[in-house]
């Protein structure tokens, strides 16, 4: 088993996308709740370094550390609207 050789994340283009926007946002609940996601995914994975070093550069341009941005997430995902679409209207057709 090669354990020095990185690895390919299989959503790693998806996720490079969220990356490259978290890196010009705000730090808002949903920007907030984006990165603990992403950073729980490739802080162990061997592989994907690109992700990590932004992942980081993100943190640091928010002035916030890991565990104040997994505080206030979890802080959010206990209202739990971080990933709700917007509302939706429906209308009663009875």
């Amino acid at each position: 088993m090669n354990a020095g050789k990185d690895q390919s994340h299989p959503l790693y283009h998806t996720d490079r996308q969220v990356v490259d926007q978290l890196l010009i946002s705000e730090p808002s609940d949903h920007a907030l709740a984006e990165w603990a996601r992403l950073q729980i995914r490739y802080q162990h994975f061997p592989g994907a370094r690109d992700i990590q070093r932004d992942l980081t550069a993100t943190l640091t341009r928010w002035g916030l550390s890991q565990e104040e941005v997994f505080q206030r997430t979890r802080a959010i995902h206990r209202q739990g609207k971080v990933y709700r679409s917007r509302v939706v209207s429906q209308e009663d057709w009875n």
